[in-house]
């Protein structure tokens, strides 16, 4: 077998070069982009472009850092109906945080149950007191969705009506794969439990006897199960039992 001549050697060497230094070039400015403030550099890069190569594997943002720092832990509780009883409540966000936590290369999946439950918790507290105690009825029957969206429209507020019904569809649909993950095909209806708890303040951090504030709560009802048109429940579920599984021996 002929070897490859030098000259030729050195040519594939340099196109390999010239090619990883463009793609660690493009990294690097799309990066910086996607984190920086909206201004009208932004716009050098369309943002569906940008958008699409950053996520899910490279969002990032700087919202761990002042002025506006991370302050405060959310958790994502699921439960179901099976076969006419009600299952134990089981924490989504800290099955997934297991997936994570001393993982030096932790999968994108290890943040789904957080990500729901900071969306549906920020959409709830967007509604008022009436609309707040319509979510937490039980619309588990024929288009249960239709006539909680049509009882939280008599009390007006469009726009926060429409992005909370976005949000709890979602939060009932991811809540859905984790009761058949668990709980298998009998799964009859599901609830979910989405709430905040915030840390110390920053202020008190050296006082022996502060305490966190308490939990809050955005609670909902039971509802439907909610299967999405091209999702993979049996890749889900082999991932989130497997984990569910670890973490309760």
């Amino acid at each position: 077998m002929s070897e490859i001549p030098v000259t030729r050697r050195r040519v594939l060497t340099r196109v390999v070069m010239y090619v990883a230094v463009a793609v660690t070039a493009w990294h690097v400015f799309a990066s910086f982009l996607w984190i920086a403030p909206t201004s009208p550099l932004r716009e050098v890069v369309p943002q569906k472009l940008l958008s699409g190569y950053m996520l899910p594997m490279f969002g990032q943002s700087w919202s761990v850092f002042a002025p506006e720092p991370i302050n405060g832990d959310y958790r994502f509780d699921v439960r179901a109906l099976v076969d006419g009883e009600e299952t134990e409540w089981v924490s989504a966000s800290d099955v997934e945080i297991s997936m994570i936590r001393y993982n030096l290369f932790p999968p994108r999946g290890g943040i789904q149950a957080v990500d729901v439950s900071s969306q549906f918790k920020g959409a709830w507290d967007e509604l008022d007191a009436d609309q707040q105690a319509v979510a937490e009825l039980n619309y588990f029957k024929d288009d249960g969705e239709g006539r909680m969206t049509e009882a939280m429209a008599s009390y007006g507020g469009e726009a926060a009506v429409q992005g909370y019904v976005e949000q709890e569809h979602r939060a009932t649909a991811y809540a859905t794969q984790v009761a058949y993950a668990i709980w298998g095909d009998d799964v009859e209806r599901v609830q979910f439990q989405a709430t905040r708890q915030n840390v110390v303040p920053f202020a008190d951090r050296h006082d022996p006897d502060a305490e966190r504030p308490g939990v809050q709560y955005s609670p909902t009802g039971w509802r439907a199960p909610v299967v999405e048109d091209g999702q993979s429940q049996e890749s889900f579920a082999a991932v989130f039992r497997s984990a569910y599984e670890r973490m309760s021996r």
